[in-house]
């Protein structure tokens, strides 16, 4: 089938599916639809969701949560196999549980120009994945490439808090993607639409005394119809944060609950409602008000001291840091109570981090919780406070007018830098006292890192010198981690042997290793493997025996939603070539500049030659955390220029 005639059917398709009252007919596959190859918008794609439906209403009844999905999911080749395997979660919690109802699926073939269906036996199983949850798994039968899958289920839940949300985009590309609901005037949600792209049909109706109560009350309803198409698959790429971010959805959320006798129960807060809660919470601000109970003894030594202001805050955060193992747990509240903790010398980012906020108030520091959600977690909302957007807690303290973020969770952190988990945008600063407000939690390191080698080549035809790796910023927290997780420096070296190409270091210095303040700077007496001889005429060599990047980590043709570095990048490689006066250097290479817009960063790769020297810089300044969708392809064309430069070679000619 050409593409001409698929484009048309897909047309076709469209239009039909359109056409219906509700959904669409489970089990009308046709011969089109088993015959396609592939879909002409996407030829990458295994699979397609050729269409896919969902209802979502409030019963009369026991006000139970009804929601009705179905889906037709085209398979092109072995890769996308794996749609047969579906699951369905299952939210259950106090005796209560979501109720999985009706379900049927099948596959389709096409045998002998006949189309075959297969059912699905009914047979799953369950997986608890903890007290909240379990995941219904199965598994369609018969599947080939060119299937066509069919599922569709119902779910009934007890619980309204969190009305059924839709995923209109997911890892495979959809046709269309279609949700209808039906949420009666006493239930008011807020709704929210993320992602990039626009809605096709967005439709909303008043339905007249849809909803009554046992006690006979009635209400209408809000009917609403959301319909994407020709939605791209979701691919995750590099320098991205929480999926649930940029995912094509709509969400909800229950604010308040309209009784028929006249009561309203607001569920969705102010943040004015929210402060105060937090600060009489016993594991929130309960824990906050105990500094002078646990860190009087500690405390007053230093800051009845000589030190001043930052120097007894450093002191205070490093005791704090160096007292707990974190338990790789994280959390706003504090799981064991500070108390405990500090006896068991271990707890959760919770009870760590009010720890330190509590020591530092004692000890007179201006100190305030700062509510963050980390990169994998997702931006918390912002218009209206949902405390369990939030996964972690860090200090903001104020010292002779400069404001420090602290996390006493890694001992490798120095004072004043985060994590790069918690580089996520924003945070939510509680104080003791006033309203809460919002702060932009930025990074005050770079990640960056200079590799200069002075070699010289010499007569037997290696290349012998010095190589000197410097780190700085979170590209030194990055290397202190990774050196100590050796049992020797040694140990480290012999692994750093292995993995250097063609470099062996004979002899090493590790320096500002422990001062978690101060760059680490490796200085490497080294051996490069060159040629066999330099009887040769021409002698050809590749420059770059360190490559700070090994290929282009921005690959997709388009890119919707932002490229989250977290901080800025700056690389440095500078080589100093000393070769025998009886050569010389065949024209040298073209030099390179290329910037990013607004000054957004540059990459410059320079060549200069100074008697039978040669010295090659390649820089890469990446000056901002995050680029906009629409910076995306200036940034893949610099890195396309970056990987390409490593193809240079220098062509050596031998005077005779």
């Amino acid at each position: 089938m050409n593409k001409f005639l698929l484009t048309l059917f897909f047309l076709l398709f469209i239009e039909s599916v359109h056409s219906q009252d509700f959904g669409f007919n489970y089990g009308k596959v046709n011969v089109n639809e088993l015959q396609m190859k592939f879909y002409p918008k996407d030829s990458t794609a295994n699979a397609l969701i050729l269409n896919e439906f969902g209802n979502s209403s409030i019963t009369n009844e026991n006000f139970h949560l009804i929601h009705q999905f179905h889906s037709l999911i085209k398979i092109f080749n072995s890769k996308g196999f794996e749609q047969a395997n579906f699951s369905i979660p299952i939210h259950k919690t106090s005796g209560r549980a979501e109720l999985l109802k009706g379900l049927k699926a099948s596959t389709f073939n096409l045998e002998n120009g006949k189309i075959v269906e297969t059912k699905f036996n009914g047979k799953f199983y369950t997986e608890n994945v903890n007290k909240n949850w379990d995941i219904l798994k199965f598994t369609l039968p018969s599947i080939k490439e060119g299937s066509i899958i069919e599922v569709a289920y119902t779910l009934e839940s007890p619980f309204l808090y969190n009305f059924r949300k839709w995923d209109f985009q997911s890892e495979i590309p959809k046709l269309q993607s279609e949700y209808w609901t039906s949420i009666p005037g006493n239930y008011v949600y807020n709704i929210a639409l993320k992602g990039p792209f626009k809605l096709a049909k967005n439709e909303v109706s008043v339905l007249r005394d849809c909803f009554t109560s046992s006690a006979g009350g009635k209400a209408d309803c809000t009917f609403s119809k959301y319909v994407m198409m020709d939605i791209p698959a979701f691919k995750e790429e590099a320098y991205m944060t929480a999926k649930t971010d940029f995912l094509a959805s709509i969400n909800y959320e229950l604010a308040e609950v309209r009784d028929f006798n006249g009561k309203v129960d607001k569920l969705t807060k102010s943040w004015n409602d929210a402060d105060q809660e937090l600060r009489i919470e016993p594991k929130f601000g309960g824990q906050l008000r105990r500094g002078k109970e646990l860190f009087k003894d500690d405390i007053i030594t230093l800051v009845s001291g000589k030190l001043d202001s930052l120097q007894a805050a450093q002191k205070i955060f490093n005791i704090i840091k160096s007292h707990y193992k974190w338990n790789e747990r994280f959390g706003i509240f504090s799981d064991l109570g500070i108390k405990k903790a500090f006896e068991e010398r271990s707890g959760n980012i919770g009870d760590i981090n009010l720890s330190l906020i509590a020591a530092l108030n004692y000890a007179g520091f201006k100190t305030d919780p700062i509510l963050l959600s980390t990169r994998e977690n997702g931006t918390p909302i912002d218009l209206y406070p949902v405390i369990s957007d939030f996964n972690y807690v860090i200090a903001q303290v104020k010292i002779n007018n400069k404001m420090y973020f602290l996390d006493a969770s890694d001992n490798f952190l120095p004072f004043g830098t985060l994590p790069i988990r918690c580089l996520n945008g924003k945070g939510r600063v509680i104080p003791f006292k006033g309203p809460s407000y919002w702060t932009d939690v930025k990074p005050t390191q770079k990640d960056k890192r200079v590799t200069y080698l002075d070699i010289a080549l010499q007569n037997d035809g290696t290349l012998k010198g010095k190589m000197t790796l410097t780190s700085y910023g979170y590209d030194a927290l990055s290397e202190r981690k990774k050196i100590k997780s050796f049992n020797t420096q040694d140990a480290y070296i012999e692994e750093e042997n292995n993995k250097l190409d063609r470099i062996k270091i004979n002899k090493y210095v590790i320096t500002n290793l422990d001062d978690l303040e101060k760059n680490i700077i490796k200085s490497y007496e080294v051996e490069i493997e060159g040629y066999d001889n330099l009887n040769n005429t021409k002698l050809l060599l590749d420059p770059f025996f360190i490559k700070d990047w090994s290929k282009n980590p921005f690959s997709s043709k388009d890119r919707f939603y932002p490229v989250n570095l977290g901080m800025p990048i700056e690389t440095q490689y500078i080589l100093t070539l000393t070769y025998p006066s009886q050569f010389e250097l065949k024209d040298t290479p073209t030099s390179i500049a290329v910037a990013l817009p607004n000054e957004g960063g540059k990459f410059m790769l320079n060549f200069q030659i100074m008697g039978n020297k040669v010295i090659v810089t390649n820089n890469v300044f990446l000056n901002k955390p995050i680029y906009s969708p629409d910076e995306y392809h200036y940034l893949k064309e610099l890195f396309a220029k970056i990987i390409q430069s490593y193809n240079t070679t220098l062509i050596f000619n031998k005077n005779i």
